[in-house]
């Protein structure tokens, strides 16, 4: 039971991050059915924008959170100032284009953000400095860590505070609006350039802050970490129902859980011959066999609540 209690942590803080980069994904698909792949690379250069600015702070007086606070701060309008160019600059020439265009594209955009993080931080991976004391809890005989408590509750207040926002407000109702249709909810008088431009920010935002959380948490930075992350939080999207908000955090949080008893349980049963090291091929698994038997993922069939 010690085991499965660990586990179940450690797949909550892992599927936190997942369900934050899935959101981003799954927002930009509601709107206009684009699959983003470059968004992982924005979570990216929001984990290696923070890490300049934290540990350039390192070794000042600050409190160790209000460096953290800042590394944050850094990096989301840096990342949201990205979202927007990659919107503007790369996307909205190619929004009346077959499919394929804007999908090439992103898949552009992403092996050039990362050749440039390879320029700007060079390739050889990026130690987080250390600055928070690792304090630790029993629960249940489960430990969990300050980090972890940290990085669950900031993402449920993401996710909490970005469904109000597309349900509550007239900048949701908009957003919705665009999703449903784009050429009626025009002709209503909504902009559908800013909407779609909004879109892109509030998901480079969550990228951000996700980038941070995963610096934090395993203590490095590599400029191609945004490749399988950004694949996983797409996998999750896929998994609760790409297009929808509740299908991307149910995704993400049972891809990270899914992985952490496949590297806790099996590895165990294998002498970890299949253990840790192969906990992506787990998760990958139950993608395919979801996908197999529900196409549309777990809450697919919620088209009407997408954003």
């Amino acid at each position: 039971m010690d085991i499965f209690l660990q586990q179940i942590v450690n797949g909550l803080t892992l599927g936190s991050v997942y369900a934050v980069v899935a959101l981003g994904y799954t927002m930009v698909y509601g709107i206009i059915q684009l699959i983003n792949f470059a968004h992982g690379e924005v979570v990216m250069i929001g984990a290696m924008v923070a890490f300049s600015v934290i540990t350039a702070l390192a070794g000042t007086a600050l409190p160790p959170v209000l460096i953290v606070f800042a590394g944050i701060l850094a990096a989301v309008p840096v990342c949201m100032l990205l979202g927007y160019a990659m919107e503007r600059i790369a996307y909205r020439p190619l929004r009346g284009a077959p499919r394929l265009a804007p999908l090439i594209t992103a898949i552009g955009i992403s092996i050039i953000l990362q050749h440039v993080a390879l320029l700007i931080w060079s390739r050889n991976p990026l130690a987080f400095p250390q600055i928070i004391p690792l304090a630790s809890f029993d629960v249940g005989g489960a430990i969990i860590t300050g980090a972890q408590i940290a990085i669950i509750l900031t993402s449920v207040l993401m996710m909490g505070g970005l469904t109000l926002m597309v349900y509550r407000t007239k900048l949701g109702i908009a957003m919705r609006a665009t999703s449903q249709n784009p050429q009626v909810a025009g002709l209503m008088g909504i902009d559908i350039d800013r909407i779609i431009a909004f879109t892109f920010i509030v998901g480079a935002a969550l990228g951000a802050v996700a980038g941070v959380m995963v610096g934090t948490y395993y203590g490095i930075a590599h400029y191609s970490m945004g490749s399988l992350l950004g694949l996983k939080a797409f996998s999750a999207a896929v998994l609760g129902g790409i297009g929808n908000l509740a299908g991307a955090m149910l995704g993400g949080i049972l891809l990270g859980i899914v992985e952490a008893l496949a590297a806790g349980y099996i590895g165990d049963l294998t002498n970890n011959v299949f253990g840790s090291n192969y906990q992506d091929v787990f998760a990958f698994l139950v993608l395919i066999a979801v996908l197999v038997f529900r196409p549309s993922g777990l809450l697919g069939e919620r088209v009407g609540d997408r954003a």
